[in-house]
């Protein structure tokens, strides 16, 4: 049976992939927004508390692939400011991201706000030692200007085997452990996007995580279930959940018509998450996600289940999460690192 949220009020928003702002509603949504938050705090981008840290980070979260994927640096740095602006504080990234320019592009927006933000980024050994972990943080802290991350999460844990590489003598979870003695790093986390038992045999290890981050969305409840399996035990355990691919990723599901803009976003954003990591490549998508994120009302636990039934025949084989389901989401570089061939030589 699934279990609903505790409570309702402490979910997150964010809108996937410039396809909405042009197949779906981004019209009506862009027009609700009209500039930076104003003044009226009951229009304030909400925070929550994230897990047992003590921390309170803003209901939506900036991804950091995503602003590498911008037109320009200066467009990079314009969203990240209005963000902030906006009360937007939590901002994702990681090593691997567009050949280290999403965090350069973020270290450049950040300067002279660095105080204002809640700042992440992983780590992507996928697999490899606390040596290549180290050269990475050192590489990360340089990229973004900054001599310490707020965040450190161990990045795409998707293989069956990661969870006894990451854990093993040597490894990148002694990494996490010696950069928060060293006051490089503040919490640590993991993330992952395959399966649902990956993430538990990494819980398994009753390792402190503060932070785990998996896809949550109205489709995932039919298919290697994230909200039923992972979510529950998050919440148990007081790590803060951290949630992405509010739109199936690349708002397919939208452009198809399985479900509203409206309905996947506040299914998403009515889930007991800290904050949702939102990809966001343009300014158009940033208003967009603001006016999403402002003024939430949450579904009720019926509207949820309703919400559930209608998505899941179209659901239940992957084709809505292809992040589960294929490799179109799996990075190179963890790929290489288990033995498996680059996407962009595999066979037609």
């Amino acid at each position: 049976m699934m279990t609903e949220p505790k409570n309702p009020t402490a979910p997150i928003a964010g809108l996937d992939r410039r396809e909405f702002v042009q197949a779906a509603v981004g019209a009506t949504v862009v027009a609700s927004f009209s500039g930076s938050a104003p003044a009226d705090a009951r229009d304030a981008v909400p925070r929550r508390p994230l897990g047992k840290t003590g921390e309170q980070v803003s209901a939506l979260g900036i991804g950091g692939y995503h602003i590498g994927q911008a037109a320009s640096k200066e467009v990079a740095v314009r969203i990240v400011h209005e963000a902030t602006d906006a009360g937007v504080n939590f901002l994702d990234n990681a090593w691997e991201y567009n050949g280290g320019r999403s965090e350069e592009w973020m270290g450049a927006a950040i300067q002279g706000r660095r105080d204002k933000v809640f700042l992440m980024t992983k780590v992507c050994t996928h697999g490899r030692g606390k040596d290549v972990a180290f050269k990475q943080l050192d590489e990360s802290l340089k990229r973004l200007g900054t001599d310490h991350l707020d965040l450190w999460q161990v990045h795409e844990v998707i293989y069956e085997n990661d969870p006894d590489l990451h854990f093993a003598k040597g490894g990148v979870i002694e990494a996490l452990d010696e950069a928060k003695k060293a006051g490089k790093v503040r919490f640590v986390g993991f993330t992952g996007h395959k399966h649902p038992d990956i993430h538990l045999k990494m819980l398994a290890h009753n390792y402190p995580f503060d932070t785990v981050q998996m896809p949550l969305n109205c489709f995932d409840a039919s298919y290697r279930s994230f909200e039923r399996r992972v979510l529950p035990e998050l919440v148990k355990r007081g790590i803060a959940p951290l949630g992405m691919k509010s739109m199936g990723g690349d708002a397919q599901p939208v452009l198809h018509g399985v479900v509203t803009a409206e309905e996947a976003l506040r299914y998403a954003m009515s889930l007991s998450v800290a904050v949702t990591i939102s990809g966001i490549d343009s300014i158009e998508i940033l208003h967009q996600n603001l006016a999403v994120a402002r003024g939430f009302t949450p579904m009720t636990p019926a509207a949820m289940d309703a919400l559930r039934k209608q998505c899941a025949l179209a659901a239940g084989d992957g084709h809505l999460e292809l992040y589960k389901s294929t490799l179109k989401y799996d990075g190179d570089i963890g790929r290489e690192q288990h033995g498996y061939p680059n996407q962009v030589n595999l066979p037609l």
